[in-house]
């Protein structure tokens, strides 16, 4: 779990970072982006989630987006993640963040979930 938010500016990220203190911000090089990251799920879960709650965004799209992150956040700490209807739960949510915007993920749905007779087939095969 991650969070992330981008900007040309460094300005608002470093406020962010100061103001949650946690995360960290980094700087593509092949264009200038900057970005503010939370890769810790209790950062996420104790300070990121409420900040946000209490100071909302304006964009209805990334309201959406924030609502379905916390519903995320909030299966993973209940240790949803670690079972395969938890799994494809999430997995199914993650599917519509930024929906429609042209997005690419380094992994699909298609590549987390295989077929779950498959791998039980290929756990018991003595091989």
């Amino acid at each position: 779990m991650s969070f992330n938010v981008s900007q040309r500016d460094p300005t608002i990220l470093q406020i962010l970072k100061d103001q949650l203190d946690c995360g960290i911000i980094k700087t593509r090089k092949k264009d200038n982006l900057h970005s503010f990251d939370v890769t810790s799920p209790q950062d996420i879960i104790r300070k990121v989630i409420p900040y946000f709650l209490k100071f909302p965004v304006l964009s209805s799209s990334k309201e959406k987006n924030f609502s379905i992150f916390c519903e995320i956040a909030h299966l993973m700490d209940e240790g949803e993640h670690k079972n395969w209807k938890g799994l494809r739960k999430i997995l199914n949510l993650r599917e519509k963040i930024n929906e429609g915007k042209g997005r690419t993920r380094k992994y699909g749905i298609n590549d987390v979930l295989i077929d779950k007779e498959s791998s039980e087939t290929i756990r018991s095969d003595p091989e």
